[in-house]
């Protein structure tokens, strides 16, 4: 039976569409899954760091497995973990059911997104038709992240938060059904095994440091439990980097790391992830629980941003063509730093179109004009071959710095506004004070992203090597 390139097409970009729009949906319902579920203040940040930290630690094994045992196989398999964690988070009944959901959903992330992308390289041959594809699947994805805070706050206000899980379980079904009939079997690659091993030790390593982090709150950064998990992270991570450099087949192949502007790209995304999941996590509680707006209204207003960062991630490649990564990674950068202090000055009372507005515009177009040439200049100083392991690698950066960058910002958001509740300070205006804290922590990995692009090499790619990055990225 002859299949439909851009049928399998379809089918890649509603997977990749809705492993997007998970993230966004979520982060406005996270103030009702807080009252419902009685999570704590500091706690509510794993419903997002569970996932990105499983995704980060597994998605480069998650390559590695559609490699060796075949791309579509691995594909339904991550699809139809992802479908039944989202049921089971649907139906948690407390925090620790939702955050255990939310991080086997990571893994089933993890092992769908590099399988649909090796599908679709296979699918589409080099040149302009995969770039057309990749820029199909690009787009959508975009579009997921862009619509997930106004459909989280529909389904919320309308039905439940949990609608925000549920919604796509009958899009799962489908894609699942559709695939054995749409994709065609993707012949295995020869090879070494399993780099298991390494990403146990990563995720877990990371998973103490977060841990550790979110834990200095309630206990004090001198505690025990404290110190005891951040030097577990540090050795976790240090035994992964031992394993990686011993192993045939690592996860991580740290000879990547040579080439400075990998190394540069990998830190600035990482940055770019903790200023952005930092920035979304406290604003969408900061717009429902100090200036007392619905979800659907904290959708609404933070819809701009989504849009503002479409617009920049279309005129972007041109612009890096031109003056090359370093200046336009730069100016992100720089963008990103000024909205968040321009954030970090709103009030419980200040006016949307005069505070809050311009500062999620700039921020959109900030870490999108960040995100794009670091994404090109890791893969552009690479070996042709080696080009997407490169780019899972910055990618595993982008999630774990994310994750790690909202547990520091949160964590000091909440012990801020708990020492101006203990001064006697009104419950509102203490919210407000975490979340300037927390937005000036966010600002902080961008005022740092701007010295390690400074560091970062000048590179001016060509068209092509844009458009090969692209399909890479």
């Amino acid at each position: 039976m002859r299949r439909s390139p851009w049928a399998t097409l379809t089918v890649l970009a509603l997977a990749q569409f809705i492993v997007v729009l998970d993230v966004t949906i979520v982060n406005v319902a996270l103030p009702r899954i807080q009252t419902d579920l009685d999570f704590t203040a500091d706690g509510l940040q794993w419903v997002i760091s569970a996932y990105t930290l499983v995704f980060g630690g597994f998605l480069l094994l998650g390559g590695r497995a559609a490699d060796l045992l075949g791309s579509r196989r691995v594909f339904l398999t991550g699809l139809a973990l992802f479908g039944v964690t989202l049921l089971v988070a649907g139906l948690a009944g407390t925090p620790g059911a939702l955050i255990a959901a939310r991080a086997v959903q990571g893994l089933g992330g993890a092992l769908m997104s590099p399988a649909a992308l090796s599908i679709l390289t296979v699918t589409f041959a080099h040149g302009r038709q995969r770039n057309i594809a990749m820029g199909v699947w690009g787009g959508l994805a975009g579009l997921g992240g862009t619509l997930g805070v106004v459909a989280g706050g529909l389904l919320v206000d309308s039905l439940s938060w949990r609608w925000v899980f549920f919604v796509n379980v009958p899009v799962v079904v489908a894609l699942i059904a559709a695939t054995p009939l749409i994709i065609r079997a993707v012949a295995r690659r020869s090879g070494h095994g399993f780099d298991l091993l390494g990403s146990v030790l990563s995720t877990a390593g990371l998973l103490a440091l977060v841990y550790g982090v979110v834990r200095a709150e309630p206990v004090g950064w001198g505690s025990a439990e404290v110190v005891g998990c951040l030097a577990a992270g540090v050795v976790l991570l240090a035994a992964f980097v031992a394993v990686e450099a011993r192993s045939a087949a690592p996860l991580v192949p740290l000879r990547l790391f040579r080439s400075r502007a990998l190394s540069s790209s990998s830190g600035a995304l990482a940055l770019n992830g903790a200023s952005f999941l930092a920035m979304f996590f406290l604003t969408a509680i900061y717009l429902q629980q100090v200036r007392g707006a619905s979800a659907l209204r904290t959708g609404m207003e933070i819809l701009p941003m989504g849009a503002a960062a479409i617009l920049v991630a279309v005129v972007t490649p041109p612009l890096v063509h031109r003056f090359g990564t370093r200046t336009v990674q730069l100016c992100g950068a720089a963008l990103s730093a000024l909205s968040l202090l321009l954030l970090a000055g709103t009030g419980a009372d200040s006016g949307y179109a005069s505070h809050l507005l311009p500062g999620l515009i700039l921020f959109g177009a900030g870490v999108i004009a960040v995100g794009v040439p670091a994404q090109i200049a890791a893969v552009v100083d690479v070996e042709h071959h080696e080009a997407g392991a490169a780019s899972g690698v910055v990618t595993a950066f982008y999630q774990v710095g994310g994750a790690l960058g909202l547990a520091l910002a949160t964590t000091l958001s909440v012990s801020r506004s708990h020492a101006a509740l203990a001064d006697g300070m009104a419950q509102q205006q203490a919210l407000v004070e975490g979340f300037h804290r927390g937005l000036l922590v966010a600002a902080a990995f961008a005022v740092v992203n701007v010295v390690v692009t400074l560091a970062s090499p000048r590179i001016a790619p060509s068209a092509e090597q844009i458009a090969e990055a692209a399909a890479t990225a």
